[in-house]
C-alpha cells in the first residue's frame, strides 16, 4: 500500500495496465436523492457505467487526443484530473497502448438506492493483454504488474450520462471479493 499520490498509478493501470495500488479509502457518507428505485436498480446501473467507462478505456488511441473524450465523459473529479493529466503526458511523450482490459468481478460495495448520491464497487480488472510502449517501442508495464488489478471505484449521481453515475474516483482495496 502506499500514498494518496500512487493513486496515479492506479489510474494508470485502469488506463493502461500499468501498476497498482494505493490506500483503500473509507466510504462515502450519502447525501442528496438518486432516481433510482432501489439498491438493486441502482447497483445495476452503477455496473453499466464503470464497464463503459472501460470500454472508453478500451478504445483509447494515445496518439488521438480525441480519443480521450468519451472517457472523460465518464469521469469525473479526481478520476477526470487524473485521466486528463496522464492521458496528457502519455501523447505527449509518444506512448502508444494496445490490448483491451476486461472487468472480471464488479461487485457493490456500497450503492446508492433511494436518497443517496454516491456508490462503491469492488472490481477486479483484468490488464494481462494490455501493453504501453513508449516513444522508443519499449515496455512501460512493470514487470511486477499483477494480470488482475484489485480497486473500489466509487461512483456520484451524475444527469450528465445515461446511467445515472459517473465515475470520481479510484482506489486500491483489500479484502473481498478476491481476484482470480
Amino acid at each position: 500500500m502506499t500514498s494518496r499520490p500512487a493513486s496515479m498509478i492506479l489510474v494508470a493501470a485502469a488506463l493502461a495496465g500499468l501498476l497498482a495500488g494505493c490506500a483503500p479509502t473509507p466510504e462515502p457518507t450519502p447525501t442528496a436523492t438518486s432516481a433510482f428505485a432501489d439498491e438493486a436498480e441502482a447497483f445495476a446501473a452503477a455496473e453499466e457505467t464503470y464497464r463503459a467507462y472501460v470500454d472508453a478505456l478500451n478504445r483509447v488511441d494515445l496518439s488521438n487526443p480525441e480519443t480521450f473524450e468519451d472517457v472523460y465523459a465518464w469521469t469525473t473529479g479526481e478520476a477526470n484530473a487524473e485521466a486528463r493529466e496522464m492521458f496528457s503526458q502519455m501523447h505527449a511523450d509518444g506512448w502508444s497502448v494496445a490490448g483491451a482490459s476486461e472487468p472480471t468481478v464488479v461487485e457493490p460495495r456500497l450503492a446508492g438506492g433511494a436518497g443517496m448520491s454516491s456508490a462503491e464497487v469492488a472490481v477486479c480488472l483484468d490488464v494481462s493483454d494490455v501493453v504501453l510502449l513508449d516513444s522508443a517501442g519499449d515496455s512501460m508495464v512493470s514487470t511486477d504488474r499483477p494480470d488482475v488489478q484489485k480497486m473500489l471505484v466509487t461512483l456520484e449521481s451524475s444527469s450528465s450520462t445515461e446511467t445515472g453515475w459517473i465515475v470520481s474516483d479510484f482506489n486500491g482495496r483489500d479484502g473481498e471479493p478476491q481476484c482470480d
